[in-house]
């Protein structure tokens, strides 16, 4: 029977001597002249033709796969030790083995028979042809193991000498010529072994080594930088900022760190056992595959983000580039900087994966690792796949850090970007160029870097400056998405002319043209100031450019539909109509009109109504009822409020200010009391002695105010009125005391405001006077010092120029009202901007401003919010930072409530009015909507955690 093995291709010349077992003490193997040739060399060495001579090999034992590099080692039959010291292959005696099984260290001892005396000792190498290997008459056809572990023991005789070599390699001893394996294989080896094992056993040498310095790489980490720089006296970085420090640049090194030292360590037993024929490492590295992946997913996603820490690090602190510079020193660095070894872990997994990819390429038919790289290859390949979308999102969080603190925002605007949410990236980037809008300009062309943040667009002009650091100034104030619109994207290609910059002179006097491609973008608050036409340089550009804007806007419009801070809720579309382009002639007389006020409250029983005023006059009716009734026929009035403890109903019209029993008015909109009965109850507060310009409500020093504004023929006098309970009332004759004031009491003194005056703001000590030169503080019941102060305060504003711009800008912007912040601070808000103050009115904050993204007509404060209304849109916005949370869009929008506060109210309810959805015969309708407050999801009880109720499921006999 030829021989039919497998693996490995080993072809020895037929005749070829055998070789004198080396001493290991000797370089080179040398001859025993006097050694008789029937002695035996090695007492330990069996082949199984001398162990069977009759050709039985005896019992084929069946043995399990190699086990685990980590698990523990089976005893193994002990044997006398020969003075001539090897490796524990060497040791092993030939066992009979079953077939496709991969011998292992762990197979020492195991199924191995006694050795006789009778043997014939074979000699240290036997060429391994079809005469000279009789035994393989005695396995399987497709069994190579044997062969290959009868090899493995006969190379081991020739190559004792190579040990300590292999030993200081794996020491890292050796010089780096000699880290080869044919430079610690025998010759005698190489020339037994085929080319191609040659090649493969060269490989995974390559991986020994690779791993080695890999884990070395990983000591040096910590040796050189990170125990230096926390024990580093004088401090590098800041004591409070150092671990947040280390531990956002080096991440979870270390765990990685003590999975490769285990593997390593069982690779290096491995190598020692089978060297110079290793026959397979795949289980230690699937082993261990399986353990760090939790730990390399980790590192790799956070990678991007420890790198741009360090670069920051080391653009900013002169002691730290002062470490790293000393750090380069260490002969063990090899001068390799500190992005190398924190991209090691990033790219071992990968360069491992093309080594056993190697392997799998070179291996033999037959080979248990063609069995077992696959499966490993393919772990390896679609965990790299999975933490590329964390790499590319941890990237792209680079770029958005880059692009933010790149940025040079307008001086003295405060623009809050919500740069350090979590959530923020960088949608897109790139190149624009923007025509120039002066003809005079003899570079009619602009470069821009245009950034798309998830949140907002950019538009600026980069500059490098000295060092390489580069600026972006921020050409134009930032779009929000919610008011970005998209124009035409489809425009003709235009040239832009450009100079040579190459050649001589009259080259560069010759002009290029070069296409590019116009789309168009505008503020849908301002649609003729703020249209910006950009041009990319390619067709390609400008269509990603359109991919990518409405790919934002689109996830924008998602996340804050589901982050709303203050939802709609529809309250009326229908009940109340304006005249229009269907509406036949002659309905004007039964059209409520236009809605301008309303305000809610809840009757005696506890219905919830709400009071309309319209064109028309004033109606109540209940919420989500579209049978109103007119009550009052007071068109128009300029202001409703509803004093709820104190069953009050104000009216403001025209030149009056009027108040009704409230109780009276639900029992006369419920047809429960005569309309007579409500005009019994009227009380005349002020007017027929002036004109009543405005009027508003509030708690100053824990009383109920009512503050109205009365005109007179020179001057304006603003006056404050206590509501009264029921107990304070004088008992006086109703009709007999028309012109008296029953149900309220001055409350200080009148105060002399200018002219100009036209809204006031109860306070929670004075009141705030809003007039064309500023908004004016005053204390009614200060007899003695009326006038307070008119803030803001700019009197420094002549030696401080940010105060003096300031100042600038409000001089041109009309004061709507002031808001107080928990931080202390006020907020006073204007109609185009607002700015902080301080408690004694001087301008905080370094005198910056917020400008609002469209111009306010009214302001209500609710929560931690500020919401400013006109006349299509809703711009909700931080009270402490001035940034934009949220924008309800809309069409001829009015806030309903004009007090601008809710101490007047029994509930916290903000109406608004916007242009409705119908419009048919009976007109155009008016939408009625109420902005609720939204809390986290987070915080709010479910139904589950809620209290029981009792007799709940009684129905169900639960």
């Amino acid at each position: 029977m030829h021989n039919q093995r497998r693996y490995p291709y080993v072809t020895i010349p037929p005749g070829a001597s055998p070789l004198p077992n080396p001493s290991p003490l000797q370089a080179y193997p040398y001859e025993f002249d006097n050694a008789p040739s029937g002695d035996l060399l090695n007492p330990w060495d069996h082949t199984p033709t001398a162990r069977h001579p009759n050709g039985r090999p005896g019992e084929l034992r069946s043995r399990s796969r190699t086990q685990s590099a980590y698990e523990p080692v089976p005893p193994t039959i002990s044997f006398p030790e020969p003075e001539l010291h090897r490796f524990a292959s060497q040791r092993a005696t030939l066992h009979p083995y079953s077939p496709r099984h991969r011998y292992s260290k762990s197979d020492d001892g195991h199924g191995s028979l006694p050795p006789s005396t009778d043997d014939v000792a074979s000699p240290p190498f036997t060429p391994v042809t079809p005469d000279s290997a009789s035994f393989m008459h005695y396995l399987p056809e497709d069994d190579w193991e044997a062969p290959v572990n009868q090899l493995t023991r006969e190379l081991s005789n020739v190559s004792l000498y190579s040990e300590e070599g292999l030993r200081r390699f794996q020491a890292g001893q050796l010089a780096e010529k000699d880290e080869e394996w044919h430079r610690l294989a025998p010759p005698e080896a190489q020339e037994a072994l085929g080319k191609k094992e040659v090649e493969r056993q060269s490989v995974l040498f390559e991986l020994f080594k690779s791993e080695r310095d890999y884990v070395e790489d990983l000591k040096l980490v910590t040796e050189v930088f990170i125990d230096p720089l926390k024990f580093a006296n004088p401090p590098v970085i800041a004591p409070d900022k150092l671990r947040p420090f280390v531990h956002e640049v080096f991440w979870n090194l270390g765990q990685i760190s003590v999975h490769h030292e285990h593997m390593l360590a069982a690779l290096f037993e491995r190598q020692l056992d089978q060297h110079p024929l290793v026959q397979s490492v795949t289980d230690i590295v699937l082993e261990t595959c399986f353990q760090f992946q939790s730990e390399y997913e980790s590192y790799i996603k956070h990678y991007p983000l420890a790198e741009e820490r360090h670069r920051t690090e080391l653009s900013r602190n002169k002691s730290y580039q002062a470490f790293m510079q000393k750090c380069s020193q260490d002969p063990r660095v090899r001068k390799r900087d500190m992005i190398t070894f924190l991209s090691r872990p990033v790219t071992r997994l990968p360069r491992l994966h093309l080594i056993l990819e190697h392997i799998q390429k070179i291996t033999e038919p037959g080979h248990p690792d063609l069995e077992d790289l696959p499966l490993l290859l393919n772990i390896l390949s679609d965990f790299l796949k999975s933490t590329q979308p964390g790499i590319a999102a941890a990237e792209n969080r680079v770029k958005y850090w880059n692009v933010c603190e790149s940025l040079t925002m307008p001086k003295g605007e405060i623009i809050d970007l919500d740069w350090y949410n979590e959530s923020r990236s960088l949608v897109y980037s790139g190149p624009v160029a923007r025509r120039s809008k002066s003809e005079m300009d003899w570079h009619p062309w602009t470069d821009l870097f245009v950034a798309l943040l998830d949140n907002y667009l950019l538009l600026t002009k980069e500059e490098r400056r000295t060092g390489g650091i580069l600026k972006r100034y921020v050409s134009s104030r930032p779009i929000p998405l919610e008011y970005l619109k998209l124009g035409s994207f489809d425009g003709q290609p235009e040239s832009r002319k450009e100079r040579c910059e190459e050649g001589g002179i009259l080259d560069s006097l010759r002009a290029q043209y070069k296409p590019i491609y116009p789309f168009t973008i505008y503020h849908s608050a301002d649609k003729l100031t703020r249209r910006y036409t950009l041009y990319a340089p390619t067709e390609s550009a400008r269509e990603k450019w359109r991919d990518a804007l409405v790919e934002a806007k689109g996830i924008d419009d998602v996340r804050r539909d589901a982050n709303k801070w203050f939802a709609p809720q529809l309250v009326d579309d229908g009940s109340f109509r304006s005249p229009g382009a269907y509406t036949p002639r002659g309905f004007g007389s039964k059209a409520s009109g236009r809605v301008v006020n309303a305000v809610s409250f809840t009757a005696a029983g506890g219905k919830r109504l709400m009071v309309v005023g319209c064109a028309t006059g004033i109606y109540v009716g209940s919420r989500g009822d579209i049978n109103f009734r007119k009550i009052l026929s007071y068109g128009n009035p300029s202001s409703i409020i509803v004093l709820q403890d104190f069953n009050k109903f104000i009216v403001h019209h025209e030149n009056y200010l009027l108040a009704y029993s409230l109780d009276l008015l639900a029992r006369v909109a419920m047809y429960q009391a005569p309309a007579s009965s409500l005009d019994a109850s009227m009380e005349k507060i002020a007017g027929g002695d002036g004109t009543v310009l405005f009027c508003s409500a509030g708690r100053i020093k824990q009383r109920m105010i009512v503050v109205y504004a009365l005109k007179s023929f020179f001057q304006i006098t603003v006056h404050a009125l206590e509501a009264c309970n029921f107990s304070e009332l004088r008992r006086t004759p109703s009709r007999g005391s028309q012109g008296t004031i029953l149900s309220f009491r001055p409350f200080g003194e009148p105060l002399y405001v200018p002219k100009d005056a036209y809204s006031v703001t109860p306070l929670a000590k004075t009141v705030a006077i809003s007039t064309e030169k500023g908004i004016v503080i005053a204390d009614p019941t200060n007899t003695a010092r009326q006038m307070i102060s008119v803030v803001p305060d700019f009197s420094g504003a002549t030696s401080d120029t940010d105060m003096a711009d300031l100042k600038t800008r409000c001089e041109d912007a009309k004061p709507l009202g002031l808001i107080r912040i928990e931080s202390g601070e006020i907020l006073v808000i204007y109609d185009a901007l607002g700015c902080y103050i301080t408690k004694h009115g001087v301008p905080s904050r370094k005198s910056g401003f917020i400008r609002w993204e469209t111009t306010a007509t009214s302001f209500a404060h609710r929560g931690s919010h500020v919401l400013l209304f006109s006349s299509e849109f809703i711009e909700i916005r931080s009270l402490s930072t001035g940034r934009l949370d949220q924008v309800i869009e809309g069409s001829d929008i009015r806030l309903l409530l004009h007090t601008n506060l809710k101490s007047h109210s029994a509930d916290d309810t903000l109406l608004v009015a916007m242009r409705g959805t119908k419009d048919d015969k009976d007109g155009v309708s008016d939408k009625i909507i109420e902005l609720v407050r939204t809390a986290e999801f987070s915080s709010m009880q479910t139904p589950m955690a809620s209290a029981p109720v009792e007799g709940i499921w009684d129905e169900w006999d639960m």
